[in-house]
């Protein structure tokens, strides 16, 4: 989950490719981040730069390099195995070409760590209509990804992913932007960790429970539909909003609702403050605590799969540096932004305290901080 959370966040904040904008080439411009997560016995920490460039009058390429480190010794590891570390390496390169009003987007995108490679390839367009204020955009991304298990030589598995997305924007008002997008995800091939195990009741052990492996279907179908607006107030203020609804074939069920103020103040500097609530159902074959050794085809115990909410409190400032430029640099920024997230989960229980009788534990829940450093330059 934290890494998850960081890669999507660093991610938006960067926006490597171009999707669902209007029919103008991106800027160019020189992107450098530093992120640092920290929360539930999980550090994660790395730089992120980019850069995109217009080498000719309707085409511009983008190159990304992405680093994090983790070290864990989060719940699920010190209950089950050693805490470790390791570090992921991701590049990825992507194109614009702008014919009339519609742009044309493509990227291929690598992923490299230890026990696991992924790669993904993406194609979209994106189409203004009336006059601009309507922006349709459309892709499609095929992953395709290796795993494998430390120490195992034996093991080697593979996933396969499809994604398909459909973007609509319209202009309102001159204060009122709104937008919808609606994304399906297949996947297919080993879709658990190789490292995760389940816990089963079991009277012949001394704690009350022993571990088997996780045991997750083969194939899985997600669709996300997600609602978005932003409005201009006096004081060149903005709100911002946004909702998704999220379920899948494992009987998953999630909501998320998002609420931003954004206000320029004391001249160059901007104040940026958020709000994001989280929630969703647990997946059909999840559990805590099975009944008995292999209770069921199919088994997990990942809290993720499990039922939680979050809450995310964001505040971020940004100053605007080199407003008159400086030789062959336009202009710059630079912004820090903090979050806190509070998890709370309501089927998984905390094995760390051994002093209660199996399924009695306590339930778990952790905070986490994520610190953000970004600096642009446009030239």
């Amino acid at each position: 989950m934290a890494r998850t959370f960081l890669c999507l966040l660093a991610l938006a904040t960067l926006s490597w490719l171009s999707c669902g904008h209007a029919a103008v080439l991106p800027e160019d411009r020189a992107d450098a981040l530093y992120h640092r997560y920290d929360g539930g016995g999980v550090t994660i920490d790395g730089p992120s730069l980019l850069v995109r460039k217009q080498v000719a009058k309707n085409v511009s390429v983008a190159a990304n390099y992405y680093v994090d480190s983790i070290s864990s010794a989060s719940i699920d590891v010190v209950t089950t195995a050693s805490a470790y570390s390791e570090k992921r390496t991701e590049m990825s390169v992507g194109a614009d070409y702008l014919y009339n009003s519609t742009i044309f987007s493509t990227g291929y995108k690598n992923s490299d760590e230890s026990d696991y490679t992924a790669n993904s390839a993406y194609f979209g367009v994106s189409q203004d209509l009336f006059g601009a204020l309507t922006n349709i955009s459309m892709s499609y991304a095929r992953g395709w990804d290796d795993v494998s298990r430390t120490g195992d030589s034996e093991f080697s598995e593979d996933v396969e992913r499809h994604s398909y997305r459909l973007g609509i924007s319209q202009i309102l008002t001159r204060n009122l932007l709104m937008g919808m997008t609606l994304e399906t995800i297949t996947d297919e091939g080993f879709l658990n960790n190789p490292y995760r195990s389940v816990r089963y009741l079991d009277p012949d052990s001394e704690r009350g429970y022993s571990y088997q492996a996780e045991i997750y279907p083969n194939t899985r179908t997600s669709t996300a539909v997600s609602v978005r607006g932003r409005y201009r107030l006096p004081y060149r203020a903005a709100l911002h909003s946004e909702y998704r609804f999220f379920d899948d074939t494992w009987g998953i069920a999630a909501h998320t609702g998002e609420l931003g103020y954004t206000q320029p103040v004391w001249g160059r500097w901007m104040l940026d403050l958020s709000y994001r609530y989280y929630t969703q159902t647990a997946a059909d074959f999840y559990s805590d605590l099975f009944s008995r050794e292999d209770a069921q085809n199919y088994m997990a115990r990942d809290k993720e799969l499990s039922d939680f909410d979050s809450h995310t409190l964001g505040i971020g400032v940004s100053y605007e540096i080199l407003p008159e430029g400086w030789r062959f640099f336009e202009k710059g920024n630079l912004s820090v932004r903090y979050n806190y997230i509070y998890f709370d989960y309501e089927n998984f229980r905390d094995l760390r305290d051994d002093g209660n009788a199996p399924g009695t534990e306590p339930l778990y829940n952790f905070s986490a901080n994520v610190v953000q450093f970004f600096f642009s330059v446009w030239f």
